[in-house]
């Protein structure tokens, strides 16, 4: 409340800008001071996946991709994982840390490419083709009914070595992404079923477009994510996990790379490898580029989270139980 007495109008007035500034500082500001105090109140943990919005990428205790987040949090002591990133990442924290209350700022925050392979559906597929015996081979990108139905889990970071201890005496029904799995398939020389699957940023990638951008910035090199179709990973320079590129680039003499994955990951670039410089290959031309469903978590969004613990993630323990083992599996394989 403002008072307003003769003689002290100009000293109100300046009051009242200050005030304003102050609102102003509340709406930024204060909205990250609000998620730390929230966060230290219900002894959270932030986890932030690489394809998040840069301000939740720097308010993130840890940042990176879903699998190792996920195991991230079990060497904490928290009781509550606030994860930014889609809903299939959430239930994997939840399958690895089941005393722990697991929550989704936005629960609408979803995923092509777990759309792509019903958990049913993959269901019917094998009773239908049971006399095959498929060993199915899960990456980590699917709904943790998918993964109840899976042997072993993996990643794009280590499915080749996965893959190259997978059985000899049983076919492999790769799921969801096709184009992973034909990545994986050329690099191990196992054959595969693969499911018609894929991630819709990295479908839209094209050829043409990265021939363009490599005219237009001579000597820049290709890293590609594997998700991306042939025509446009045999255009790398180098393919590899959205994690491992990190490395790749720091410890590269070349200064200059065009990016062929979700346009996230150039921020943790810039910030960890700022010496150089990072292309993405999205263009004003195309839409491609930038992932809708992680951009649907917010500040705003995860100081309410934090605030109601909800969206929480909750399965049956059950099927927590039946997802766990492929993934364990995929733990003990990769040692």
């Amino acid at each position: 409340m403002f008072i307003f007495t003769a003689g002290r109008s100009r000293e109100s007035s300046l009051t009242l800008k200050g005030r304003s500034a102050t609102l102003w500082r509340m709406g930024t500001l204060d909205l990250r001071e609000e998620i730390l105090r929230l966060k230290k109140e219900r002894n959270a943990v932030i986890l932030a996946h690489s394809y998040q919005r840069p301000e939740i990428q720097d308010l993130a205790d840890f940042v990176g991709d879903s699998l190792a987040l996920a195991r991230k949090a079990q060497e904490t002591d928290c009781d509550v994982i606030a994860f930014c990133g889609v809903h299939f990442m959430a239930e994997t924290a939840c399958i690895l840390n089941p005393t722990k209350t697991v929550i989704l700022p936005d629960a609408d925050a979803a995923c092509s490419l777990e759309a792509s392979c019903p958990a049913g559906e993959l269901e019917s597929f094998l009773k239908e083709h049971a006399d095959r015996n498929y060993y199915v081979v899960a990456y980590v990108n699917c709904s943790i009914g998918v993964k109840a139905l899976a042997d072993v889990i993996v990643t794009s970071g280590n499915a080749k070595t996965i893959i190259e201890k997978a059985p000899k005496d049983r076919p492999i029904l790769f799921v969801p992404d096709q184009n992973l799995g034909a990545w994986t398939s050329r690099q191990t020389g196992r054959e595969m079923t693969l499911w018609n699957g894929a991630c819709h940023v990295h479908l839209e990638f094209t050829r043409q477009q990265i021939l363009d951008l490599k005219a237009a910035h001579p000597g820049a090199l290709v890293v590609c994510h594997p998700e991306c179709t042939e025509p446009v990973r045999l255009l790398a320079d180098h393919i590899c996990s959205t994690e491992k590129m990190i490395p790749f680039c720091r410890e590269s003499d070349a200064a200059r790379f065009i990016i062929v994955t979700e346009t996230g990951i150039l921020h943790r670039l810039r910030k960890l490898v700022p010496d150089k410089e990072f292309i993405p290959a999205s263009t004003p031309q195309c839409s491609c580029g930038e992932c809708v469903y992680m951009k649907m978590n917010t500040l705003e969004k995860l100081r309410d989270a934090l605030a109601s613990l909800s969206p929480r993630i909750e399965i049956p323990e059950e099927l927590r139980l039946r997802a766990h083992a492929p993934l364990q599996r995929m733990l003990d394989l990769s040692l």
